[in-house]
């Protein structure tokens, strides 16, 4: 197989960069034309012939227009005569779709992974999927990475032994088992019942926090709602310090300044996986980069080595 060849779309592209960096080879250049009839044309500006060529794009907000230029991006790769095309969604936006749960409606995650695959991707890669499922919607290999391991090491060295860590709901709660496991911590869990996109009620938590420090532990904070109300339940456990950690940080709206506002939170701790909106951060906030992480998965990916043996120690206690 030929050279990388890196691109990236508008979505992310500092993200993309670093990855670079890190890979020590060149972000290649691509050109956006939007017509008059709003449509999109997207043109890559390097050789892409018998290259292994990979498009970094997270799909986040707005998500129908950072997919159609992913989409088109992976067409072009593969109309050049690219040795293997990979899709790099650090966020693919469409995993919380991941069911039927009403009549008439469409399953987008598996729909928009058949759109990846019939564009060209013959490989895709990405991180912490909402559902797990979702990694077997694509008909195409899926290396699915974990943040848990960063975001473990934001806390080792504290003295955690008053320390549990807390999941949100049920769903969320083997990631937050395996974390907990790094951190030598017990686990506890919310129990959750979702009323609309940005409604959730917490009605209990599964586990003994009284009383304890907290690490929230979610994968993704959108609007920060489910946070907000686990918090409460948690202030009616009395419990002591609280830390929020995710591997997504949407924080859409003004969500992250509703966290900040919390006096009782701590700290917040998100990856880069997605771009954090301009403005002033709280500086309680703090961002850990995965580029490492894509950037070691993308040469091994070139060199067809592992990328699950990036993750054989997941799980396993700190010391």
């Amino acid at each position: 197989m030929g050279e990388i060849v890196v691109f990236s779309g508008t979505a992310h592209p500092g993200f993309a960069a670093e990855v670079c960096d890190l890979l020590g080879s060149p972000l290649s250049p691509s050109s956006r034309v939007r017509f008059s009839n709003d449509c999109l044309q997207v043109q890559l500006q390097a050789n892409c012939r018998q290259r292994d060529v990979y498009v970094v794009q997270p799909l986040v907000p707005p998500v129908q227009e950072h997919l159609v230029e992913l989409l088109m991006m992976l067409d072009a790769a593969r109309g050049a005569s690219a040795a293997q095309v990979t899709a790099v969604i650090p966020h693919y936006a469409y995993a919380r779709s991941d069911k039927k749960d009403a009549g008439r409606i469409s399953i987008a995650a598996r729909l928009v992974a058949d759109l990846i695959v019939t564009a060209g991707a013959n490989r895709v890669l990405t991180m912490a999927l909402h559902a797990p499922q979702v990694h077997g919607f694509f008909s195409v290999p899926v290396d699915h990475l974990t943040a848990i391991t960063q975001l473990a090491s934001h806390f080792q060295g504290r003295d955690l032994s008053r320390t549990v860590v807390v999941s949100p709901d049920l769903g969320n709660a083997k990631a937050a088992t395996q974390f907990a496991r790094l951190l030598g911590c017990p686990v506890a869990a919310g129990s959750k019942q979702r009323l609309a996109d940005d409604r959730v009620v917490i009605e209990a938590i599964v586990g003994d926090v009284e009383d304890r420090d907290v690490i929230v532990l979610d994968d993704e904070i959108a609007t920060g709602n489910s946070v907000l109300e686990l918090l409460d339940r948690l202030r009616e456990r009395r419990v002591r310090r609280i830390s929020l950690a995710c591997t997504h940080g949407l924080f859409t709206g003004d969500a992250l300044q509703r966290l900040a506002a919390q006096p009782d939170l701590d700290e917040i701790i998100t990856t880069d996986t997605v771009p954090l909106a301009a403005g002033d951060r709280p500086p309680t906030l703090t961002v850990c980069s995965v580029a490492p992480l894509f950037a070691d998965a993308i040469g091994r990916i070139h060199l067809g080595e592992s990328v699950s043996s990036m993750f054989a120690k997941v799980g396993t206690p700190a010391g």
